[in-house]
């Protein structure tokens, strides 16, 4: 059956739905959505549009304090199974707790490196191999700290109905970005991942650089690490 495609939010930021499907996972039947953000044209060039992806367990339209995680592409963390960071983890941390809760939903957002791409994400790496963390090595290559937009975020929750959400995550950044689109943000779950060896100073310069919240446990580890 063809289902037309819909126009969430056309000023500004144009998102459209595209499908919907059953995902049979190993954390239970989630239903897919997948979006297609575009925001308005910049000054300087057209901003190319992305498709993501909602995975939704049980009904969040209309509820109050829906788990959610809004998650961003990690290449080569959830294809290649890299160790420099706990994407892949997180991503299945969070699938697992939205279905213990009986209904939630993963927002993945396209946003590969915090925004900054895949082939600036490896120099990145290039340089964090250097010794610099994963600041500096933003910086150094002329790129924010965190590029990460989360308009289409605003819209997949819009569309989905959700009225409020508790979010699964350590970084009291992405609250306040949330917030600020309209958002309302009853509250914030932790991520407890524990870090590797390689893992382990990727976590400590966010923890100290960028003011993620790591719960006691990880920061633990995170010591015990280093």
């Amino acid at each position: 059956m063809h289902v037309p495609r819909r126009v969430i939010r056309p000023q500004g930021s144009l998102t459209e739905w595209l499908a919907q499907a059953t995902l049979p996972t190993r954390h239970g039947q989630f239903e897919t959505h997948v979006f297609r953000g575009k925001r308005a044209a910049p000054a300087d060039g057209v901003t190319l549009p992305q498709e993501h992806v909602t995975l939704v367990y049980g009904e969040i339209r209309g509820r109050e304090d829906v788990l959610v995680r809004v998650h961003s592409e990690c290449m080569t963390s959830e294809v290649f199974g890299s160790l420099k960071c706990d994407c892949k983890e997180q991503l299945d941390v969070s699938m697992a707790a939205v279905a213990r809760a009986g209904a939630g939903a993963v927002l993945y957002l396209r946003q590969e490196g915090r925004g900054i791409g895949l082939a600036n994400k490896i120099r990145a790496y290039a340089l964090q191999s250097d010794g610099h963390d994963t600041v500096d090595a933003n910086r150094m290559l002329g790129l924010p700290d965190d590029a990460r937009r989360y308009d289409v975020a605003r819209d997949m929750l819009e569309h989905l109905g959700v009225a409020s959400v508790r979010l699964l995550t350590n970084n009291p950044a992405k609250i306040t970005a949330l917030r600020a689109l309209g958002v309302r943000v009853s509250g914030r779950v932790p991520l407890v991942v524990p870090p590797n060896p390689h893992s382990a100073r990727y976590l400590e310069a966010k923890r100290v650089r960028m003011q993620h919240d790591l719960p006691p446990a990880l920061r633990a580890a995170v010591g015990d690490a280093e």
